[in-house]
């Protein structure tokens, strides 16, 4: 069995993420074959798994690579893009919630309900690191503000998680009995968590001053 240099390598990767997240977000983790997505890539089925374990591993690094950008791209739209931290926690969290909505890719994966076997391929290890990393782009805003006096006091990773809460609303919204209504709670429950975080916690939420 001949070997691949760097360059081939690299190449075959890229076709086959490039194929993967076009047929994944088409049809599906069990519908798309490994026929299907190194046909395109001009190599055997068998060679597959010189690059990946599985097609969810695949889909994971295709889900990684798409959350990567999409958190720059939100986080320049929310957290650089306002100073109040309650304006911009709401501006990130409707932004985190609209992507998980119309992106074809992640519904396809909430749709056929995968996800949990998606995450049953790792270690328990392995998801705390992608967790970690996930919030890595959140905390250093949260400490920031921390510093200044505009966010409540809590370990800053706890205070990011509490905003990833709000995408599993995302993620059920077809459970919702109307657009409409799910649009209503997804936009309180978003208003609520920012408005919680920037109240100090030893605020009386209802006091007047």
């Amino acid at each position: 069995m001949r070997g691949f240099d760097a360059d081939e390598r690299e190449r075959i990767r890229g076709r086959l993420r490039e194929t993967g997240r076009d047929l994944f977000a088409r049809y599906g983790l069990d519908k798309t074959t490994i026929a299907d997505l190194t046909d395109p890539a001009g190599i055997a089925n068998g060679t597959f798994y010189r690059f990946y374990d599985s097609k969810e591993q695949l889909y994971f690094e295709i889900l990684r690579e798409e959350g990567e950008r999409l958190a720059e791209d939100i986080i320049a739209d929310s957290f650089e893009t306002h100073d109040d931290p309650e304006a911009a926690i709401v501006a990130f969290l409707t932004l985190l919630c609209e992507e998980i909505e119309t992106n074809p890719l992640v519904r396809r994966l909430v749709v056929d309900d995968d996800l949990s076997r998606l995450m049953a391929q790792f270690s328990d290890e392995q998801l705390r690191e992608e967790q970690a990393e996930s919030l890595s782009y959140v905390v250093p805003y949260v400490e920031k503000w921390q510093a200044e006096g505009r966010l409540r006091e809590d370990d800053p990773e706890v205070l990011a998680g509490v905003m990833g809460v709000v995408k599993f609303a995302a993620y059920h919204k077809d459970d919702f009995h109307s657009e409409e209504f799910y649009r209503a709670v997804r936009d309180a429950l978003v208003e609520t968590i920012a408005a919680g975080l920037t109240r100090s916690s030893g605020t009386d939420p209802t006091s007047d001053n």
